[in-house]
């Protein structure tokens, strides 16, 4: 008998992105793994928890919460953080080997609910490709929507220029590398778009798909310091942000 995980995409926080697919692992799933990240982010572990209310059918399940192990904080992009992020990962691994172990039975089935979609900088693929060399499982992945969808549907917007490629990119890459041509950029803690050309056009969302969405189109020279403001205010309210942004040069 094999202990069996679902890694769930649940979306950018509106609970009508959850598809039918996620759906039906929902209701296969006895235990849901989460994390804890601290106060600041209990109202993430409040959403996955309204989501299985909305569409798990049967009670029964339960969710258990796991210490996120500290990590060390060290300068972006260099190998000593390389050596954290791997630190990291595999103390979580070691975390939810324990768990899993724990907490399911020889044939149980549990779940990670990813936000947004496992394959795009979210680390529960790699950590579980760990888990499973020490601990005997198998998993499956139920994609979901991801931020990009939900940036450029709110703002009605295609993602890329005609026959066009797009970047997905992080803030640091964007400020190292520079613009060329349209880019999706994530993990921006310090607004990195504001070394852009004024005339670069920006499409800006936060906490999309939830009540506290944030939305704001122009251009860098019109509104990057409004962003710049608005982001800082909402970091400040919340404890936390999650922001994605589309450039494309002039």
């Amino acid at each position: 008998m094999t202990r069996r995980i679902h890694v769930i995409g649940i979306g950018a926080g509106d609970p009508d992105y959850v598809t039918a697919q996620a759906v039906a692992a929902l209701n296969d799933t006895e235990v849901f793994f989460t994390m804890d990240k601290g106060d600041s982010k209990d109202d993430l572990v409040a959403l996955r928890r309204q989501i299985c209310d909305r569409f798990i059918r049967e009670p029964g399940y339960r969710f258990v919460t796991l210490a996120d192990p500290p990590r060390d904080r060290v300068v972006p992009d260099s190998p000593a953080y390389r050596r954290a992020v791997a630190d990291w990962h595999t103390a979580r691994a070691r975390v939810w080997a324990s768990a899993i172990e724990t907490e399911l039975g020889a044939d149980g089935v549990g779940a990670f609910l990813a936000w947004g979609d496992p394959s795009l900088y979210d680390s529960t693929l790699r950590i579980l490709q760990t888990v499973a060399r020490e601990v005997d499982i198998t998993y499956d992945v139920i994609p979901g929507i991801t931020a990009i969808q939900a940036l450029t549907a709110r703002h009605r917007i295609p993602l890329n220029d005609v026959g066009e490629p797009v970047l997905i990119t992080t803030g640091r890459q964007l400020r190292q590398q520079g613009l060329s041509g349209s880019a999706v950029v994530m993990l921006d803690a310090d607004c990195a778009f504001r070394d852009c050309p004024p005339a670069t056009r920006i499409w800006w969302g936060a906490y999309l798909g939830t009540p506290d969405e944030l939305l704001i189109a122009g251009t860098v020279g019109d509104v990057g310091d409004q962003i710049a403001q608005m982001r800082a205010d909402a970091r400040a309210r919340h404890g936390w942000i999650m922001d994605t942004y589309l450039l494309r040069p002039a």
